[in-house]
C-alpha cells in the first residue's frame, strides 16, 4: 500500500475525530486523521467545557451520556496507552439542575433517569442553601439581555429547588484528553497528520476516494469521515453530502467567561456542576479557583451565526451578562478587572442534537453538529462510527435498517438511526447546549 493510500481518512483531530480514530485503528484499519491545526484537540475542542453529565431531554441522548460516564471513570482502562503528557483527569463532584418552568420542573429528564436506572436525588431550595450557603435561591426568571429593563432583579419567590446528579462532573484538560485519544490511536497502528487543510474531496464513480490538500498532496481512502467540528457544513458542501439531509449544522459564537470564585470559597474543592435555566446559565469549577459560566442559549442571548474562518474572538457584552447572571445566583460574586475566559464556536445542528451518519456519498460519514453538548460522549461516539463504517462497508443499508450497537456498560444499546440526517427536527430537544 502507498505511504499516501489509508483505509479512512478521518478530517478532523479534535475529541470525537480521534475517539473515532481509536476505534477504527481497533478494528485493524489503516486510519489517518488530517485536521489544520497544529495538534489533536487544538480547535473548539481545546476550549470546551467539557463537562460530563447524563441528563440530555431526550432518552436516546440521556442513553448515550451515561453510557460514555464509565468510559470517562475507566479513562486509563480505556485508552490502554501511555502519553508522555500524562493523562487527563475527571473531577466528579456531581451536577445540579434548578426546577424551573423552563424546563418543566425537569420532569422529562427525571422520567428518562427513571427509565434507564440513573441515580439523582431531588433537593429543595433550603437543601439548596444548606449544601451551597453562597447562593441565592430567589426566582430571576425569564433570563434578560443586559440592557433589558428589569435586568438583575428578581421576580418572585424562590426556585422550586433542584435535582443533584451524582454521576457527573467535568475534565480537567479537553485537549490534554485528545492527546490522549491520539496516542491510544497510535499505539495501534492509527496516523496524525497537522497542518493540513482540506481542499476538495475527489470522487471515482460516485464514490469518495480520498482527499486533496491545500498544499497539493492528494491522499487515497475508500472512506471519509467528516469529524470537522464548526467548519462540518464547508466540507459537507464541497462533496455534496447536503443533498439528501434535512438537517443541516453551521457554526455558532459563543463566549464563556471565568471569573474568581468568592472570596472565602474553595471552588476548587467545593465547587459543583450546576445547570439554571432561572437565569439561563451553566457553570463548572475551572483550575485556580475560578469559575466557568456558559449561556444556555435563552431567547435573550442573540445567536451569531458566522464564518467559522472570520469571526469576532474579543468579548462583548455578552460576557457581562453571563457573569452578571451568574452573580444573581451568587451576591458576592465579584465581576471586576479583566474579563477573562473564552470566544470560540459550536458546530450546531437545527435540532441541537447531532448527526452520526452515513450520508448520500457511498464511503462519506459525518459526526457532525455536536452542538457544544457531545464532549463528553466522544468515546461512545467514536465507537458508534467505527461500527456504523463496518457496517455500511459490509453492505447494511443503515437507512433502511438502522445499526444498534451494543452498551459495553449500561443495559441500553445505541441505536444510530435515532441520530441520522434524514430525520424530522425533534420537538423533544432542549434547542439548546442543553441537548
Amino acid at each position: 500500500m502507498s505511504s499516501n493510500a489509508y483505509d479512512v481518512i478521518i478530517i478532523g483531530a479534535g475529541i470525537i475525530g480521534a475517539a473515532t480514530a481509536l476505534e477504527l485503528s481497533r478494528k485493524g484499519l489503516r486510519t489517518l486523521n488530517v485536521d489544520a491545526l497544529p495538534a489533536a484537540g487544538y480547535g473548539s475542542t481545546s476550549n470546551s467545557c467539557a463537562i460530563i453529565r447524563t441528563h440530555y431531554s431526550t432518552l436516546e441522548g440521556t442513553a448515550l451520556a451515561h453510557e460514555g460516564y464509565f468510559y470517562w471513570k475507566d479513562w486509563a482502562g480505556y485508552l490502554a496507552a501511555e502519553d508522555e503528557h500524562g493523562l487527563a483527569i475527571f473531577h466528579d463532584p456531581g451536577c445540579t439542575v434548578m426546577k424551573t418552568e423552563q424546563n418543566g420542573h425537569l420532569a422529562n429528564i427525571i422520567s428518562h433517569q427513571d427509565a434507564l436506572g440513573i441515580p439523582y436525588e431531588e433537593w429543595s431550595a433550603a437543601d439548596i442553601t444548606k449544601r451551597f450557603p453562597m447562593y441565592s435561591t430567589q426566582r430571576f426568571a425569564p433570563a434578560k439581555a443586559l440592557d433589558a429593563p428589569g435586568f438583575g432583579e428578581p421576580t418572585g419567590g424562590d426556585v422550586a429547588g433542584c435535582v443533584f446528579f451524582p454521576r457527573a462532573g467535568y475534565i480537567n484538560d479537553p485537549q490534554l484528553a485528545t492527546h490522549n485519544l491520539q496516542r491510544a490511536a497510535e499505539a495501534v497502528g492509527g496516523t496524525f497528520r497537522f497542518n493540513a487543510k482540506v481542499a476538495a474531496i475527489p470522487l471515482a464513480g460516485g464514490r469518495v476516494s480520498g482527499v486533496e490538500l491545500t498544499d497539493g498532496t492528494s491522499l487515497s481512502a475508500p472512506v471519509v469521515v467528516n469529524v470537522a467540528g464548526p467548519h462540518s457544513y464547508i466540507i459537507n458542501e464541497m462533496v455534496g453530502a447536503t443533498a439528501d439531509m434535512t438537517i443541516k449544522t453551521r457554526a455558532l459564537r459563543q463566549e464563556v467567561v471565568h471569573v474568581s470564585a468568592p472570596d472565602g470559597v474553595n471552588w476548587d474543592t467545593d465547587g459543583i456542576v450546576t445547570s439554571d435555566s432561572d437565569i439561563a446559565c451553566y457553570s463548572r469549577p475551572e483550575q485556580g479557583n475560578f469559575i466557568l459560566i456558559g449561556s444556555e442559549d435563552p431567547e435573550c442571548d442573540e445567536r451569531e451565526w458566522v464564518d467559522p474562518d472570520n469571526f469576532n474572538r474579543d468579548f462583548t457584552d455578552q460576557w457581562t451578562a453571563q457573569a452578571y447572571r451568574m452573580g444573581q445566583r451568587i451576591p458576592t460574586l465579584g465581576v471586576t478587572g479583566q474579563r477573562r475566559g473564552v470566544v470560540d464556536l459550536y458546530d450546531v445542528s437545527d435540532d441541537w442534537i447531532p448527526i452520526y451518519d452515513k450520508s448520500c456519498i457511498d464511503g462519506f460519514y459525518m459526526a457532525i453538529g455536536t452542538s457544544g453538548n457531545q464532549f463528553k460522549n466522544a468515546p461512545v461516539a467514536g465507537l458508534m462510527m467505527a461500527s456504523l463504517i463496518e457496517a455500511c462497508e459490509n453492505g447494511q443499508d443503515h437507512d433502511t435498517d438502522p445499526l444498534v450497537v451494543p452498551a459495553r456498560y449500561g443495559d441500553r444499546e445505541a441505536r444510530v438511526g435515532f441520530f441520522n440526517r434524514r430525520r424530522e427536527i425533534n420537538p423533544d430537544s432542549s434547542f439548546s447546549v442543553l441537548g
